[in-house]
């Protein structure tokens, strides 16, 4: 029997950031080179949960899941965080199925990244530093979100 499909979940916010390196005791941290990936998914649900103080049936309609699969998502994610703490491991965040509620782009310059929820008119220039160079953050068909 086959696995069931995974429903794309909805992104609200993308990350500020691309991870989290330890610093400290370099033989730690020439021990612990392993990376501990941290999907979309996870990082809104540790978002929507412990930065916004939604519960868990909230947070599952803003992603559109069942709440089962929120709390399991979040679960995960606080398990991966909790891990790298203990054991001084690098967590990067990025992947999964997930799409966007708005267009979201990222300027080279400064590297932030922004969200254009009027569709109607094109982004020329990034909100932050004024910048021309700006992408924008794709997905890919399967939903699952493009690096740039």
């Amino acid at each position: 029997m086959s696995p069931r499909h995974k429903r794309i979940r909805k992104i609200l916010n993308i990350p500020l950031m691309k991870g989290f390196k330890p610093y400290g005791n370099q033989i730690l941290q020439e021990e612990k080179r392993e990376l501990i990936t941290l999907y979309y998914e996870e990082y809104e649900a540790i978002r929507l949960c412990d930065y916004e103080k939604k519960n868990h049936c909230e947070a599952s309609e803003l992603m559109q899941i069942s709440r089962p699969t929120f709390t399991r998502i979040y679960a995960d994610a606080r398990e991966k965080i909790a891990q790298a703490l203990v054991e001084g491991k690098q967590i990067l965040i990025e992947g999964g199925k997930v799409y966007f509620d708005s267009d979201w782009y990222h300027c080279s310059g400064c590297t932030c990244h922004f969200n254009n929820p009027n569709k109607e008119q094109d982004v020329l220039v990034c909100p932050l530093c004024g910048g021309k160079e700006i992408h924008k953050v794709e997905e890919t068909k399967t939903g699952c979100v493009k690096r740039f």
